[in-house]
């Protein structure tokens, strides 16, 4: 039998018509898709070096989740702008499960400064 990607088990559920949240569960259910996620994940988090805090404080459930966190610790080595450090922290909070408290809490910063001004 021929090893499928994850690529082309998500297009043959795309091709049955699957969307969203159909799409969802069904890969949830296909065991094929289900290991070869694993394996990738595993070969990520590998490759980007999570620590295990890292691990425990973020959702780190899906490829993306370790590319981003790999590629906020890579700019997080860089000299960067004021305004740059501020969106990578951001970035960085949003794998955290309660995400939108920092969200709120930057929203209510920036609004607090514009009411200011137009004042």
């Amino acid at each position: 039998m021929k090893t499928s990607s994850l690529q082309q088990i998500e297009d043959r559920y795309a091709e049955l018509d699957y969307r969203n949240e159909a799409l969802r569960k069904a890969l949830e259910k296909d065991k094929a898709y289900q290991k070869l996620l694993k394996e990738k994940i595993k070969q990520i988090a590998e490759k980007t070096k999570t620590t295990r805090k890292e691990k425990k404080k973020y959702v780190l459930s899906t490829a993306e989740d370790y590319e981003i966190l790999a590629k906020v610790k890579q700019l997080e080595h860089l000299k960067r702008s004021k305004h740059d450090a501020e969106t990578v922290a951001l970035i960085r909070t949003q794998l955290e499960k309660n995400w939108r408290k920092h969200l709120l809490k930057k929203l209510n910063k920036m609004l607090k400064k514009k009411i200011k001004r137009k004042n």
